[in-house]
């Protein structure tokens, strides 16, 4: 029988860049790898749906059969452990049914989001350097000629019609290293280019094992969707296989919409669902969404940008509890923590580290420092318990070996946020690392700034920046997307009013401007980058 551990020696990671983990310890619950992820359900209820898309539902025993089905149709190619497979597809059970193939064949899965531009698409395609793309129809004029390409179509396609072809395929004979690396994330491009953060099948399945312990009992009956691409890394690991892995349905939705959500939500009684901000606000406020559309929701985690004032009134008054804030990123992978109902709802807090994580806010010198005081948010496994040495974050950066020594220097995964913890051991993030203004040896966090200018409701969004200054190093300069038909003076008359009153006078914006639309990357959040032409 194959395996992959030979191919992924110590050497082998260097030559990539990447570090191998320091620790290999099971996971408490659960499958330990992603190859095995359906095997539980398989043998105690291989009829129960598995899968739901908008165009077919697939029970277990189906997923499990279209899965072995799929790796005989990367393996048919030529493709192999350790080699990439890319994918840009919307949010249909195939693109899952091909991420379940390339883990049981040891591959590395890199998804495209089909929201990037084509150069987004084509320097991550000549970064990962996939043999095989599977794409939809609509992607392929933004995709380069050299690399072999798919067409996959919930509704046909040469992929579709290739899995159908191997339908009674068995389960590869390849054992899996659960440490080895398996899929590939790119980073938002919030401080320049992309970088493939690289991660196990055993880090995405702690991630994902994680998330279900969040409601309680991991066998406990849900029905999880996922609006969000599922290109993005994250999600796949936040949606599918957390569902998968405690034996759950997982709904693939198609439409990110308003009235597409709550067809889904309808339509499958979704109860457990991870949305941004401001799809909740329009979810929960819409008039053209029944009440009863909504009935099923139990669980909703905000994630992806700032909360809007007003909407934690809005979502507890529907609910009956506070929604659940988390804080996660890239090269963790997911959520790093989430808030309950007895966190302080204001902005930057982002609750309690989770279970399996030890985190910490250090000084430049790498120290930990104590509650009350500002530092770099830094991330590492627990070192006692039932999960002790269990979480390891990503292997590193794909062919970027600086960049992985500054992001796992000193045993810690260095995470570039600026953050505090207080006496109750509630966290806050207060910026990026890189967005820190240092206005004359002064500290400022533009997300101070950025919560006074939201609070008022003719404010869409907003970002603060840093400008150059001869004298004082750096001032702080806001950008502000106004609501349609406001007068930009007066707003803008009332927020330096609002500020004043509430900010400390070296905080204050030495320049205001209106942006007609923020810019975002794939995950919805500001890219602050493509403000940075527009301050002078």
């Amino acid at each position: 029988m194959n395996t992959t551990e030979s191919l992924w020696s110590p050497d082998r990671f260097t030559q990539l860049g990447l570090k191998p983990p320091t620790t290999r310890a099971r996971i408490p619950v659960g499958p330990q790898d992603v190859a095995t992820v359906l095997d539980a359900a398989l043998a105690e209820k291989p009829d129960a749906v598995a899968m739901i898309g908008r165009h077919r539902r697939l029970t277990f025993a189906a997923l499990d059969c279209e899965a072995n089905a799929a790796a005989a149709c990367l393996l048919a190619r030529g493709i192999g452990p350790g080699d990439r497979i890319a994918a840009s597809a919307g949010n249909h059970p195939d693109i899952v049914t091909a991420f379940l193939a390339a883990q049981r064949i040891g591959a590395i899965w890199l998804g495209l989001n089909r929201n990037l531009s084509a150069g987004e698409k084509r320097y991550m395609i000549d970064d990962a350097t996939p043999r095989l793309i599977l794409a939809e129809e609509a992607v392929l004029p933004s995709l380069p000629a050299a690399v072999p390409v798919m067409t996959i179509d919930p509704r046909g396609g040469e992929w579709n019609a290739c899995v159908q072809a191997n339908i009674g395929a068995g389960r590869p004979g390849i054992t899996i290293d659960p440490w080895a690396p398996a899929g590939i994330a790119y980073t938002s491009g919030t401080t320049g280019r992309p970088k493939g953060a690289v991660h196990s099948q055993h880090n995405m399945l702690v991630a994902a094992t994680i998330a279900a312990l969040v409601n309680g009992d991991p066998r406990a009956e849900a029905v999880r969707g996922t609006a969000s691409p599922l290109t993005i890394l994250n999600m796949m690991i936040g949606g599918p296989v957390s569902a998968l892995s405690t034996g759950n349905p997982h709904v693939c939705m198609d439409r990110i919409d308003v009235a597409g959500l709550a067809e889904w939500i309808a339509r499958e009684k979704v109860n457990t669902l991870a949305l941004v901000p401001t799809l909740i606000q329009d979810l929960l406020t819409s008039p053209d969404i029944a009440p009863g559309d909504l009935a099923s929701l139990t669980w909703i985690v905000v994630g992806a940008a700032m909360v809007p004032e007003g909407m934690t009134e809005v979502y507890e008054a529907r609910f009956g509890h506070k929604p659940t804030i988390g804080y996660g990123l890239t090269e963790n992978p997911t959520v790093v923590s989430r808030t309950h109902d007895r966190t302080p709802m204001i902005q930057g807090a982002i609750g309690r580290p989770m279970r399996h994580l030890d985190v910490a806010i250090l000084d430049e010198d790498g120290q930990r420092l104590p509650a009350g005081q500002s530092g770099e948010i830094a991330i590492r496994a627990i070192t006692q318990g039932e999960w002790a040495n269990v979480y390891t974050p990503a292997l590193g950066y794909w062919n970027r070996p600086d960049a992985t020594e500054e992001l796992l220097r000193d045993g810690w995964l260095h995470t570039g946020d600026i953050g505090s913890f207080d006496t109750d051991g509630e966290l806050f993030i207060h910026a990026r690392r890189n967005d820190l203004i240092v206005r004359g040896g002064s500290n400022i966090y533009p997300a101070e700034i950025e919560r006074v200018i939201r609070l008022d409701p003719r404010v869409i969004d907003c970002a603060v920046l840093g400008k150059p200054d001869a004298r004082l190093g750096e001032v702080p300069v806001a950008f502000v997307q106004l609501a349609p038909g406001c007068d930009e003076a007066s707003v803008f008359a009332a927020l330096r009013d609002r500020a004043t009153a509430e900010l400390a006078r070296y905080k204050l914006p030495a320049d205001w401007k209106a942006i007609d639309a923020m810019p975002r990357n794939a995950m919805g959040k500001i890219v602050k980058n493509e403000l940075k032409p527009l301050i002078d």
